[in-house]
């Protein structure tokens, strides 16, 4: 079932030329990104990446907001690394796949749990992609 926004927060406006050998950019000029194929080692970045670094920040995010309402206090040098691999399915089609390995410095292995888990049914990225995409949280 598809959720309709309520009440819009921010719209993102980019431009994309060229797909995976293109550029890429967003209307207000913070991001220009040349963009080469995964693998090509062509100058540039790739949407695997691209993704990784939003589904990274987006789960940050969320795992604030969880820790204010846990009552956990979040360490400031939390750090969420992806892993986006891109594969083909046993019926031949194209598809992502995605580990976090979610670093949480001081904090027990309970409170990781909990702050993970509550960010991962909170954040917009977990969301858009749940039941499509195969993601493992690994807190550590």
């Amino acid at each position: 079932m598809t959720q309709q926004l309520e009440h819009i927060l921010y719209t993102a406006h980019t431009r994309t030329t060229g797909g995976r050998e293109g550029t890429g950019s967003s209307s207000d000029g913070a991001l220009a990104v040349k963009l080469s194929a995964p693998g090509s080692n062509k100058p540039g970045t790739n949407p695997e990446q691209l993704f990784g670094v939003g589904y990274s920040a987006c789960f940050i995010g969320a795992m604030q907001l969880a820790a204010r309402k846990l009552d956990i206090r979040l360490p400031e040098n939390t750090a969420v690394n992806a892993d986006v691999s891109l594969g083909k399915t046993g019926d031949d089609a194209y598809a992502l796949a995605v580990t976090l390995h979610i670093d949480l410095p001081g904090l027990d292995a309970d409170q990781k749990q909990q702050l993970v888990q509550t960010a991962h049914q909170t954040c917009p990225y977990s969301a858009a992609i749940r039941g499509n995409i195969e993601v493992t949280l690994l807190p550590a």
